[in-house]
């Protein structure tokens, strides 16, 4: 079994009063793609904000239990939500690109959250690399002053993953990275997706039960705030332990 990147210790978050995800432990392994399935409102988006602390930046919002990353509390004292989120990126629903920067300075944008001064030949080193990694660079390489809202919604979305990565995480977080893309676009993130298991852990929420079963070696499923199961997704898709997740991916409801 491989090592765990992020640990998840009996975690409960809240809007306000009203309990969004309940008491769930999980692991997230090193160099997997786990996915995370569930009806709507079930948690998983929520759980997933947890993860770099994303969560606590809505008002009201509060989470009790532990995130451990390499063993230590990402909600420990000292520990800075900008500078943790160098090694937990995220990557939204909808595409994000800056509007009124290029597609180079888009992807350079991340590297401010360093602190540190970076030259300008170092600067597009990077930039080149995460465009590589995201599949992006053969595409956007004769244009990289160009506008970013020039490119198709996948670039964009694929732009902005090239964002995410420029910090090198170790983790990255996708929130249903396709829900607003057409099926070409759709499975060149996926194909994206698939690849970057090689260097960097991924966890990807997805109301696309196929796509869970394309992409990721471990699907955990959620239901009413609560992680009913996680296993290998072949499993979890062909014999899963819980009456609840049956019905689920049998389409009984959800």
């Amino acid at each position: 079994m491989r090592p765990t990147d992020l640990d998840v210790v009996d975690l409960s978050a809240w809007f306000g009063t009203q309990p969004a995800v309940r008491g769930v432990s999980v692991d997230f392994r090193e160099r997997e793609v786990a996915a995370i399935i569930g009806p709507s409102g079930c948690g998983k988006s929520t759980l997933l904000r947890c993860l770099n602390r994303m969560h606590e930046t809505v008002p009201t919002a509060r989470v009790e239990g532990a995130v451990l990353l390499h063993g230590t509390d990402i909600y420990g004292d000292g520990v800075s939500p900008i500078a943790l989120r160098r090694h937990i990126g995220m990557v939204f629903q909808r595409p994000s690109p800056f509007p009124t920067m290029s597609i180079r300075d888009n992807v350079a944008a991340g590297l401010r959250v360093r602190g540190e001064r970076i030259s300008r030949a170092a600067t597009d080193e990077i930039v080149e690399r995460a465009l590589r990694r995201s599949a992006l660079w053969d595409e956007v390489k004769d244009r990289l002053r160009a506008s970013a809202l020039g490119l198709s919604g996948g670039q964009q979305q694929r732009l902005c993953i090239a964002r995410a990565l420029a910090n090198e995480p170790e983790v990255l977080l996708l929130d249903e990275p396709t829900a607003s893309l057409d099926p070409i676009s759709t499975q060149k993130v996926e194909d994206l997706v698939y690849e970057l298991r090689q260097e960097v852990t991924v966890v990807i929420v997805t109301h696309n039960m196929q796509q869970a079963a394309r992409v990721s070696d471990r699907t955990a499923f959620m239901l009413g705030g609560e992680l009913v199961e996680v296993a290998p997704t072949a499993k979890l898709f062909t014999a899963p332990s819980d009456d609840r997740t049956e019905a689920y991916i049998t389409g009984r409801f959800g």
